[in-house]
């Protein structure tokens, strides 16, 4: 993390830039954009719409992987993957194993679940999905460990381009991430892992469900 970047708070500027919602126009743009990059785009109304749409996608009884995600959190989709009874979460299953004696067998869990769930920091009009990440242990599942991914992302976080979606990264993500893992867990965040996803090779196996509300970072 460059000196540059490292902020208690966004400045108006970038909360200005970074919190409007995409008007419909672009999210057309966004979502026609992902479809020709492999990617399948469907789109929400309200989070109590992604909420259906991600328990329409998953499959009873499937191993699940629930990214920390703000937007999960907030739409109750963290809660129905967990607590629901429908599946076989896999975090909750990560929490109660010893971290030194089955380190492997944890490794190998969360590295190749049937479903991952999480949330994008950037999308741009140009159909990239930008994903930063302190410890980047949740970046391999989505590049091509896990079977299906599914990503809820709310309207403000599309961007122009990739550019941007850095400058959103930086300038307005990782400050609120930061004051939120220091909060949380005591130690700083950091832009430390940052994968971009331009295209997807296995047509249907990534869906982004495109949710106009705010949600997230």
């Amino acid at each position: 993390m460059t000196e540059q970047y490292a902020a208690a708070n966004p400045d108006a500027a970038a909360a200005a830039e970074f919190t409007e919602l995409a008007s419909g126009e672009r999210i057309a743009k966004a979502a026609a954009a992902l479809e020709r990059n492999g990617i399948r785009p469907l789109l929400a109304a309200t989070g109590a719409d992604a909420r259906g749409l991600v328990g329409s996608l998953l499959v009873d009884g499937a191993e699940v992987y629930n990214n920390t995600s703000l937007t999960l959190e907030a739409t109750g989709i963290a809660d129905d993957i967990e607590r629901s009874g429908r599946y076989r979460p896999l975090r909750l299953r990560l929490y109660r194993m010893d971290r030194e004696m089955q380190q492997r067998e944890m490794r190998t869990l969360a590295a190749s679940p049937d479903y991952v769930v999480g949330s994008v920091h950037a999308l741009t009009e140009g159909g990239s999905l930008l994903i930063a990440s302190a410890s980047g242990s949740q970046l391999g599942p989505l590049v091509s460990g896990a079977g299906q991914v599914i990503l809820v992302i709310g309207a403000q976080k599309i961007v122009p381009d990739v550019a941007a979606g850095m400058r959103r990264i930086y300038e307005y993500c990782y400050p609120l991430e930061d004051a939120r893992a220091r909060r949380a867990y005591r130690v700083p965040s950091g832009v430390n892992n940052i994968l971009i996803i331009n295209k997807a090779v296995t047509l249907g196996r990534v869906t982004a469900i495109i949710v106009n509300e705010r949600l997230g970072f």
